[in-house]
């Protein structure tokens, strides 16, 4: 059952939605500081409004998704910690060593760290979770996590502190990927459970600052304090307890609706707002944030096997065809940056690629006539009785999707091409629009991850890669940079060849970029102080406090 505090928080909330944008439009802006000034004080409830929670709880498939990993942050810790700039820290790994070939980890435990049921979060415990991410159990229908080195071999509890980590091959991003937001730890008692006893979020045993006390599928999460938390990341200069006495995480699919609660006091945070609203927000004396995560930039993953897209030069004139500059002055704001490449440039190793798909129109047509397509009286181009047609997907997970890809639709129909959205809910956009399928030319990609050693289990299907542009393996040269990355055993050997890979990957036009990312965007009640950002971009309540 829900604490009186948060049920009557969460009461309030719902009722108050039926009203809320009216009390908005008289509410007065706040004027105190969000900035995390003062003495934090401990007490208080929040409430998140979020526009979904997904459609599993199990623990792998649901923790890199950009809904449920909120919740998985508070509930759950992970080994490091990774800011926003990709710095790696100790967490529940105090230290750690490797050998002179990055193919072995030492990883020396803190000690005193239990799940919230008691049993200890020791050896033993991060060698079950590291079993898990890498490998999966796909007989119960749990998948590793995507972005895990595929070179893991194995890992050995050396004592109850100690865990040795072997690789197949030099692995330089083993230590940072522990910070992905896939890689939280999770009592053994619950990985050992079935699918479908690991979906209910309750029985999903966590070691994090807060615990669930309630959850309703499709609806709400409540989580409280654990009163005996005292492992928090040193990076954010706080130990003991949360501050804060309980989160609930709301659903309102509604984005007015999420912000109106906010600006009426209904409610504390609301993810997602419009972007052109936060300028408004800011003057009325609202906190909003826009961190921008560790990954890939938004941009498509064009499929190669689907035509016309076969085409290198059709490819290439896809890239040029689109104005970025224009996108971020209509759907974004200056909080929001033009890609460089196809990873965010405060991934260590970015580098600047950007004329490779600069927006230059007439060298698209100039692409588009040497293809053979030829524009008709209606402006679309056409060959061999075919028109050229795009069918662009919405991505779900980003509030600012549609409105981007209807921009682009614009602009490349300047250019002869058809371009048609087709919109789905979370749960059918997920279960509809795959990697490389044959119905699907451009995948909206906005994944983040925490090192770009990673990077190559997505370009091919190598290593059981997920074969992003549909090439399997036919570029030799793909693969072979893919592995050079991933298999580096060096910072600087990795960097050169990373480096070669940005550009071949874009000269090749298999990325579309279109602006580095800000997937997730925070209004907030100016009353909300000392909220810290990981390089998730996720905010983390541990160290937030009402003032």
């Amino acid at each position: 059952m829900q604490t009186s505090r948060a049920a009557r928080r969460l009461f309030r909330t719902i009722a108050g939605l039926v009203t809320v944008i009216a009390l908005a439009a008289c509410a007065p802006g706040g004027a105190n500081s969000s900035d995390g000034s003062g003495a934090p004080k401990a007490g208080g409830d929040i409430t998140f409004l979020i526009d979904s929670l997904g459609d599993t709880w199990i623990p792998n498939n649901s923790s890199i998704s950009s809904f449920q990993g909120h919740i998985w942050g508070q509930i759950t810790d992970k080994l490091v910690y990774v800011d926003e700039n990709g710095a790696v820290s100790p967490w529940v790994a105090q230290s750690w060593d490797q050998n002179a070939t990055a193919t072995e980890f030492t990883l020396h435990l803190k000690q005193g760290v239990t799940f919230s049921d008691g049993t200890p979060l020791d050896a033993a415990a991060v060698v079950a979770n590291l079993d898990i991410w890498a490998k999966g159990d796909p007989a119960r229908g749990i998948n590793p996590i995507g972005l895990f080195p595929k070179t893991y071999d194995h890992a050995q509890a050396v004592d109850a502190n100690t865990v040795k980590v072997s690789f197949k091959a030099p692995t330089l991003g083993f230590i940072p990927t522990l910070g992905y937001h896939g890689s939280i730890l999770v009592s053994p008692k619950s990985l050992a459970l079935p699918a479908g006893e690991q979906a209910d979020l309750a029985k999903d045993i966590g070691s994090g600052p807060f615990v669930v006390e309630s959850w309703k599928e499709g609806d709400s999460v409540v989580l409280k304090k654990r009163a005996d938390y005292n492992w928090g990341p040193a990076a954010l200069n706080h130990q003991g307890a949360a501050y804060l006495d309980s989160i609930t995480y709301k659903i309102v699919a509604e984005p007015s609706l999420r912000t109106a609660a906010v600006q009426s006091g209904q409610a504390d945070v609301a993810y997602n707002p419009s972007p052109q609203e936060l300028a408004s927000f800011k003057d009325q004396g609202y906190t909003t944030a826009t961190p921008r995560y560790l990954g890939f930039v938004n941009g498509f993953a064009v499929n190669t096997k689907a035509a016309p897209f076969d085409d290198l030069k059709v490819r290439q004139a896809l890239q040029h065809g689109i104005d970025r500059a224009q996108i971020i002055s209509t759907v974004y704001t200056p909080d929001w940056l033009p890609a460089k490449s196809f990873i965010q440039s405060n991934v260590p190793g970015a580098t600047d690629h950007s004329a490779d798909f600069a927006y230059d129109a007439a060298e698209a047509n100039r692409l588009l006539d040497e293809a053979g397509w030829v524009k008709g009286a209606d402006g679309v181009r056409a060959k061999n009785g075919r028109q050229l047609e795009l069918t662009l997907y919405p991505n779900p997970y980003l509030a600012t999707s549609k409105s981007v890809d209807e921009l682009v639709a614009q602009q490349l129909g300047k250019i002869g091409f058809k371009v048609t959205l087709q919109a789905f809910d979370v749960v059918s956009y997920t279960t509809r629009v795959k990697v490389a399928s044959p119905t699907v030319p451009a995948y909206e990609v906005t994944r983040s991850f925490i090192d770009a050693g990673t990077v190559a289990g997505v370009l091919t299907d190598a290593n059981k890669g997920e074969n992003w542009f549909g090439l399997g393996q036919s570029d030799q040269r793909l693969v072979q940079l893919g592995n050079s990355v991933a298999s580096a055993s060096t910072v600087n050997d990795r960097a050169k060849v990373l480096d070669e890979l940005q550009g071949y990957v874009l000269q090749q036009g298999y990325f579309v970029p279109l602006t580095q990312i800000v997937q997730r965007i925070y209004l907030q009640s100016p009353k909300l102080k000392g909220v810290s950002y990981n390089g998730l971009a996720y905010a983390d309540y541990y160290t937030a406090w009402l003032g």
